[in-house]
This record gives structure tokens, sequence and C-alpha cells, in this order.
């Protein structure tokens, strides 16, 4: 980035002409600059696959309520305190987060800002994809794809604790193996995880009135088929058994 592109002031989000978000335009057109610059505009999805904008919102997004100071969004996300001053002012600067004034000699602090117009929008993206489900799925998807054939985020609370369902196929994932997995991907995305583990054949008996039923909000993070997770092998009884031997041996003296 030119130094000219770097002190370029920055619009708060608005709806394009298209529909889409733009989440950051240039406010004004400086002279000499080439047609690519001042045509330039930064959409909701390139905001978001910016690395530093990422682990940020990532920290933010899991302590919604919990005032944070720079040098704290520095340590959690693991970023140096220049990335993190300039991304948090554009982060401040397009309403995505608010600023609060110091008290005494305490440091100024940043968190979510619910008000944001796209709040909703924005933190759902964030939650399907870098945010929550896509670190879930590959910690599922790599130690535990022998055993887990489909996996659920089934909630997040106010304190922004995921709730997990994991289903698994022929073997269970080892619990302590799954505990320590969860510890690691916990403090990585800075979460609280609330894990539920049921056999394929338990999920398929789920009703609507039960608690681990997925919701239609749930996401659906592993499906069938996503992992080398062999289904379990369906008990055949013994009336389904005589039947199936008699059709066998009809076709053979045919």
């Amino acid at each position: 980035m030119t130094e000219s592109a770097a002190k370029t002031p920055w619009r708060k989000p608005h709806r394009t002409g298209s529909g889409a978000l733009s989440i950051m335009q240039p406010a004004c057109r400086e002279p000499h600059r080439s047609t690519e610059v001042e045509n330039r505009e930064m959409s909701a999805a390139d905001f978001l696959f910016a690395p530093e904008v990422q682990k940020l919102l990532m920290v933010a997004y899991a302590a919604p309520q919990q005032p944070l100071s720079s040098s704290e969004l520095a340590h959690r996300s693991k970023l140096d305190a220049a990335d993190v001053e300039r991304t948090l002012a554009h982060l401040v600067g397009s309403g995505i987060l608010k600023k609060q004034k110091p008290k005494a000699e305490e440091a100024e602090t940043f968190s979510i800002d619910r008000a944001f117009i796209f709040h909703d929008e924005l933190r759902n993206i964030a939650l399907k994809s870098f945010a929550a489900a896509e670190p879930v799925r590959a910690m599922l998807r790599g130690k535990f794809k022998a055993s887990v054939v489909r996996a659920f985020v089934l909630a997040e609370d106010e304190d922004g604790t995921l709730e997990l369902l994991v289903v698994h196929g022929q073997s269970m994932p080892d619990e302590a193996t799954l505990a320590a997995a969860c510890r690691k991907l916990s403090k990585n995305i800075h979460r609280h995880l609330k894990v539920h583990v049921i056999s394929n054949a338990k999920f398929n008996g789920l009703t609507p009135r039960d608690a681990l039923m997925p919701k239609p909000a749930a996401l659906e993070i592993i499906k069938l088929g996503d992992t080398k997770a062999p289904l379990p092998v369906e008990k055949v009884g013994l009336l389904q058994s005589a039947r199936k031997k008699l059709a066998t041996l009809s076709r053979s003296s045919a």
C-alpha cells in the first residue's frame, strides 16, 4: 500500500447500487491517482479475508461484552502492535467496533458495536467461517476423521460459548484425545466449548422435542461423507434375516 493510499479517509458501510455490502470506500479522490485506485472498493468478503481483521474479530466476537485494550487484543490475536492499531482504526471507523474513553490512567478499550447496521449479518458470517465453524471443522476432520460422521454448531450463547454436537460412526472418538483437542481449540479461538458426543443411531432417533436435535439455525459443519468414518453395521433382526435368506433361496431355485 502506498503512503497516499494509507492516508485515504474511509466511509462507514453502505449498500452499493448492486445491493452488495461495501465495508470501506475512499471518502474522496486524490489527484493523479490511477483509475484502479480511484475505483477501488472493499466489499464485505474482501474485508473479512484480511488476516488481521479475522484475528481481531475472532477475539472480539468471542467476548462481545468485554471491552479490551489494544495491547490485550494484540496479545490474544498474536498480532504486532502496529497491525492492531491500523486495523482497529478501520474497524472503529467502519462502525464494527466502538471505542470506550479511558478512565483516569487506564488505556482506551474496544468492543463489538451492536448498533452497527450490519452487526447480525457480519457476526453470522464470522460464526460460519473463521470465528468458529472452520477451526472446529478442521479439528474434527483432522484427528477424528476415522470416527466422526457428522457435527453441528448447535448454538452460541451471549458470552460466546459454542455448543457442539459430534456424531460418531462405528468407533467413538477417544474421550481423552477429544477433550485435549477441544481445550487446545478453545484456547485458539478464545471461546468455551460445550461438546456432546452421541452415536449415529442415537442421532437418527432424535425427535424435535430432544434438546440435542439441531434447530434450523444450527450449523452443520461436517456432513455425511465428509470424513472416512464408517457408519455402524446395521443389526438385522431374526425375522428380517429369515426373509433375506428365503428371498435368496427363491432366486437360486428359479
